[in-house]
């Protein structure tokens, strides 16, 4: 595998993660309000990503778009892959999964064409996911939770990115 991914002090170390996010000047500042389980988008989203865990969901993921990831996304596995071939990911590349949430299809690219990934996202049930399914499928990379519009990266960082069902 490739030397680990450094993008700051927010990268998920551990499965007991703060919620955060990287202001302007590549600081980790507290961003409790979309995971407070009281904002009705995070109890929805956390909800989501406990439901999709279910065997019987996992089991019509795997039907519909060919992939048990625990997705939100709608993405399937035959897109996912030409994806790969037209961005031309290979070993040693490095991606941006914009709004990952549990890794689909992001983690699933770093896996079929060895690139590394880089997986960000907000809602810490769908990262902590994500989190897991990259280290049980040998995918080098990072988890970072922060907003799309604050990532603490500069231009140039990522040979290619990649989002699913985010900006829709």
């Amino acid at each position: 595998m490739s030397p680990a991914v450094e993008v700051g002090p927010c990268v998920l170390s551990s499965m007991a993660v703060e919620s955060t996010r990287i202001d302007q000047d590549g600081r980790c500042v507290d961003h409790g309000a979309m995971n407070d389980p009281a904002n009705d988008s995070t109890a929805d989203f956390n909800e989501r990503y406990r439901v999709v865990k279910e065997p019987p969901m996992r089991r019509a993921e795997l039907r519909v778009i060919g992939s048990d990831y625990g997705a939100t996304s709608y993405t399937t596995k035959d897109q996912a892959d030409q994806l790969a071939r037209v961005v031309g990911l290979e070993p040693g590349m490095l991606l941006l999964d914009v709004g990952t949430g549990a890794g689909w299809p992001g983690i699933y690219l770093g896996h079929s064409t060895g690139c590394r990934v880089v997986a960000t996202d907000l809602p810490l049930e769908g990262l902590k996911t994500a989190k897991l399914r990259m280290h049980e499928d040998g995918v080098d990379g990072a988890v970072v939770a922060t907003a799309g519009d604050s990532l603490p990266f500069g231009p140039g960082s990522f040979d290619a990115a990649t989002s699913s069902d985010v900006f829709c």
